[in-house]
């Protein structure tokens, strides 16, 4: 098996970048909200008998293609997603991993190319975000505009960073290492990522504010104007993110596991 963490023999870097300054708000839902969600091959994943959806704000800076080409213009730019986990289990091996339900940036051709790469569900909105640093702490914020107004994510947190516990729902939520995404031809998308763990900053005054009905819908919508069940900044690192693998729908028996290879 594996290390998540780290690249793999035969594996070809997509796309390189830094991620950093991520706020994670996080919220446990009813399974049955993302059952529709899950891309064939992958089940979901719980924590504790839980299940979570995210909502993640974060920089996107450095990028380049292939790990050498700079993205004229587009090496910098904000991303937020709604994201939810599941796992793959592949020949004994346990593939964690996270599903997009929406991606926000804000450049047409960043939003362009991972659709067409990656089937994901990318779309442009005019972004901004701010980061205030004092000594006791700092407050992370991510807005994009829908509709003529801001929507806004935000986390305050103080004291230092910390690594995730073991078995926390810190480590859960950050160490999902693969990327699944359903293909309209049937079957799904696979991808890693890899990056170091992050350090995590617990945030006791986190939320999100505005209407987000007609990018979300109504459901995941009411959920992200609760309190969140759980929030942090994360600090980031590099990242490496490979070039996808189709999951053909044939590779699949009857349980939804892998039984074959993929193309």
């Amino acid at each position: 098996m594996g290390d998540d963490r780290h690249s793999r023999p035969g594996e070809r870097v997509f796309l390189s970048a830094e991620w950093r300054d991520l706020v994670m708000l996080n919220y446990e839902v009813d399974p049955a909200l993302l059952k529709s969600y899950v891309p064939p091959g992958t089940e979901l994943d719980a924590f504790q008998g839980k299940t979570f959806v995210s909502l993640v704000g974060f920089r996107f800076l450095r990028t380049k293609l292939f790990g050498i080409l700079p993205l004229a213009f587009h090496t910098n730019f904000d991303e937020v997603n709604l994201r939810f986990y599941v796992r793959r289990r592949l020949r004994g091996e346990n593939r964690r991993g996270v599903v997009f339900i929406r991606e926000i940036v804000p450049k047409r051709a960043i939003a362009l190319l991972a659709r067409l790469v990656y089937g994901e569900k990318y779309s442009a909105h005019p972004m901004r975000h701010t980061i205030n640093t004092i000594e006791t702490g700092k407050m992370v914020q991510y807005e994009w505009r829908l509709n003529g107004e801001w929507c806004v994510m935000d986390a305050q947190v103080s004291g230092a960073s910390v690594e995730p516990q073991e078995e926390s729902l810190e480590q859960f939520i950050t160490e999902h290492y693969w990327g699944y995404s359903a293909r309209r031809g049937g079957g799904c998308l696979e991808y890693h990522v890899s990056h170091v763990p992050w350090r995590v900053w617990p945030s006791r005054s986190a939320g999100f504010k505005g209407n987000a009905d007609s990018l979300y819908g109504s459901e995941f919508s009411s959920i992200l104007h609760r309190p969140p069940d759980s929030a942090f900044v994360a600090d980031g690192s590099p990242v490496l993110v490979f070039t996808g693998r189709h999951i053909p729908r044939e590779n699949y028996n009857s349980s939804g596991q892998v039984s074959g290879g993929v193309s």
